[in-house]
């Protein structure tokens, strides 16, 4: 398909691979921080085929990995009620809380719904006047204007039985949080593309000069993840550390002004709960007061729900690239797609379900 295989071509692989053979001297780490360049790292072996002296690890980059039980239980509670009709994306509804997910909420008789957009949420609340209408409204800044959308829209429509439950997390405070850490392995970042498309680079510059690691925005197919790879070690390399750009397509410094301006006038930025990870500071959004009207956790009173992660699961471990997922006790016996302990098995960009999906069940071979 044109516009798609020519970032797939592998005589173009094949001469990245070879220059970054060539231009690498020493051992680096490098973290890819989005899950769908996880996948596309695992689908196309790309971390197999890379010198063994450079090292991919998996970062916090699935929205759907980081949100955390508490807040998974905060949806089943408010899904669970007679006078709601609860909306997700489908990637949620398989997403385990403290004793269920939302495929049995729905199963006991819950008015558990899939849609496509949040605007398709107004849309059913303004169908459905007598019911509450919840849209679970995960995601990094990529999902944000959508689901800033959906609020500014019903406010302004006077949609008042329409609420989100904001679960939404910000890239850069994690990749701070990560490299501030006495545990960090990150020498350099592959940055997620489709943030970027959004919130533009400018953000990634004071951590890159602060924490001295190369920061390239990267794309998602496989000549992007190589092109980005190259770069970063280039970098790394001649000692640099600067923000780059791979993905000159789409992404641009300053961003999407519109779509920045619209989440501004929605949502201020809050400390926020990252599964596995905890509480990292300035991390996430909430609504603005005065969208209070339109916050799940304000009308149904749930916003002081505490619940602890299980033990057991250490996808936390994994989502700091501390640990791979074959390195899991439980991965591929007790814990498989279905019947997962943790979101990284469910998440279509979970990096446990991109290795279980492709086999990786053992220690990889070396380079």
């Amino acid at each position: 398909m044109k516009y798609l295989d020519e970032y797939r071509n592998p005589d173009i692989a094949r001469r990245m691979l070879e220059e970054i053979r060539n231009v690498t001297t020493k051992p680096w780490v490098i973290m890819e921080i989005c899950g769908g360049q996880t996948h596309s790292i695992i689908k196309n072996g790309i971390d197999r085929l890379l010198p063994k002296e450079i090292e991919l690890v998996h970062g916090p980059g699935c929205p759907v990995c980081v949100t955390p039980l508490e807040q998974i239980d905060k949806a089943l509670e408010i899904a669970g009620r007679k006078d709601v009709i609860f909306t997700s994306f489908g990637d949620m509804l398989r997403v385990p809380g403290s004793d269920k997910d939302l495929f049995m909420v729905k199963s006991q008789g819950g008015d558990v719904r899939v849609v496509y957009s949040p605007l398709d949420a107004v849309k059913i609340a303004q169908d459905n006047p007598d019911k509450q209408v919840v849209f679970f409204a995960v995601g990094f800044e990529t999902t944000a204007p959508n689901n800033a959308m959906s609020v500014w829209q019903a406010h302004q429509q006077g949609v008042k039985n329409f609420s989100i439950l904001v679960s939404h997390v910000l890239v850069p405070p994690a990749m701070e949080a990560l490299l501030s850490s006495s545990q960090n392995r990150v020498q350099g970042y592959l940055a997620a593309g489709h943030v970027c498309t959004i919130m533009g680079w400018e953000e990634y510059e004071p951590i890159a000069e602060r924490f001295k690691v190369p920061i390239v925005v990267t794309g998602f197919e496989p000549l992007d993840i190589l092109e980005g790879i190259l770069m970063t070690v280039k970098q790394l390399e001649a000692g640099r550390a600067e923000v780059e750009n791979q993905y000159t397509r789409v992404v641009r410094r300053e961003g999407n002004r519109p779509a920045q301006d619209l989440v501004a006038k929605v949502f201020q930025v809050s400390n926020r709960k990252w599964r596995g990870i905890g509480e990292i500071p300035a991390s996430g959004f909430s609504l603005r007061p005065k969208f209070a009207l339109h916050d799940a956790e304000q009308v149904f009173n749930v916003g002081d729900l505490k619940v602890d992660e299980p033990s057991e699961c250490i996808s936390g471990i994994v989502l700091q690239g501390l640990k791979k997922p074959y390195e899991c006790p439980a991965f591929g016996k007790q814990c498989t797609p279905e019947n997962p302990l943790g979101a990284t098995m469910v998440s279509t960009e979970g990096a446990c379900s991109a290795y279980y999906a492709y086999s990786r069940h053992d220690l990889p071979v070396d380079g």
